[in-house]
């Protein structure tokens, strides 16, 4: 709904911050130069660059790390931080989210489609505080049900887009 919003709304750049405290907003100028300067499509709030800060659980960082290691296999670009959900967007990925954003764990799919899409991704060192409120979705037996779904989600995001976008490409070739 937030990308809808910056749409109908013209923005040139939407910024999306988690709701539970953990993003420190004091970023969001370098996040914003970063795109406004032509550096990047993207910009991601990264934890694990400068590793200050709340870091997580070793369990969610096994986690983290081999959806990075799929990520890079199928789309050949590192990012460390894939499920962060501090980040900031130009226009032209408003456009791209606002019309297709996936549900339910969308981090690293949407890095997926950045991708595909030619983006830009910076990864922005950034320090991230302990949750100050709520709990997280993915409990212990959750964690098998999300490392299942965002895998297969994103083979498969990988596998249509990447389709999608030959398609276009031969039609602009005939």
């Amino acid at each position: 709904a937030g990308y809808r919003y910056a749409l109908q709304n013209d923005y040139d750049i939407a910024v999306q911050v988690d709701g539970d405290g953990q993003h420190d907003v004091s970023y969001i100028s370098q996040m914003v130069e970063l795109i406004e300067s032509g550096e990047a499509d993207i910009v991601i709030g990264s934890r694990f660059i400068d590793k200050k800060g709340f870091q997580s659980s070793a369990t969610r960082r096994a986690g983290i790390t081999f959806l990075s290691g799929l990520i890079f296999a199928l789309c050949g670009k590192k990012i460390k931080d894939v499920t962060s959900g501090f980040r900031a967007v130009n226009r032209k990925f408003i456009r791209i989210y606002a019309d297709d954003y996936p549900d339910d764990y969308p981090e690293p799919e949407a890095i997926v489609t950045a991708l595909i899409n030619g983006g830009k991704i910076h990864e922005l060192p950034v320090e991230m505080h302990e949750r100050l409120g709520g709990k997280s979705s993915i409990n212990f037996r959750k964690s098998i049900y999300y490392m299942i779904k965002v895998t297969l989600a994103v083979i498969i995001c990988r596998i249509s887009l990447g389709f999608r976008r030959s398609k276009r490409q031969e039609s602009i070739n005939d």
